[in-house]
């Protein structure tokens, strides 16, 4: 049995029915929330050592770092069933949309900074870090993950059942599938 067979199956019978409604969707958000943690502690890492006078340099290095890992989760788990592209068409069209992601991600980080000016001197070390994480952080990777959402169903994965789905007998063999029993309902 698969982590996602046991943690679904804990929950109640119409939670499980959304759920499996909405799988693309949980499964990119978790894969969101995957890269969130990368972004975050490569953001830190770099603009508390190394590159501690460009935040936004630091972001948008963690974006990137970020998007590659995204990728490849996102292509061969959240979006596995979708498709319709040559692969290397697919994987520009993924990068192309991750790069207007990469200016959304870093804008609201660059509008607190030198817009609102949210910055030491101008203000205290710990607003200016709260400003960061909650501006730029968590308002700019909201924000980016909506349109990523909208753009990858819409142009790097358009079409829904382009590749074939795995069959309940893989389950145990590949640990996944987007079968009812992927989510402990029979």
């Amino acid at each position: 049995m698969s982590l996602i067979h046991t943690v679904v199956g804990k929950f109640p019978k119409p939670v499980r029915e959304l759920m499996l409604k909405h799988r693309e969707l949980l499964k990119f958000a978790f894969v969101g929330g995957t890269t969130f943690v990368i972004d975050t502690a490569i953001f830190y890492g770099l603009k508390l050592t190394i590159l501690h006078d460009r935040p936004v340099t630091s972001k948008v290095i963690a974006v990137l770092v970020a998007t590659i890992v995204s990728y490849v989760l996102n292509r061969e788990w959240s979006f596995r069933q979708r498709g319709g592209r040559e692969k290397r068409h697919e994987a520009a069209l993924y990068f192309l949309v991750s790069g207007i992601g990469v200016g959304i991600y870093a804008f609201p980080l660059f509008f607190s900074r030198y817009v609102l000016d949210l910055r030491f001197p101008d203000v205290s070390v710990t607003y200016q870090e709260l400003g960061d994480f909650f501006i730029g952080q968590i308002g700019g990777v909201l924000v980016g993950m909506v349109f990523r959402w909208w753009a990858f169903r819409k142009f790097v994965f358009p079409e829904e059942n382009a590749r074939p789905r795995a069959r309940a007998g893989s389950v145990a063999r590949n640990g996944d599938a987007d079968s009812d029993e992927e989510f402990g309902h029979s």
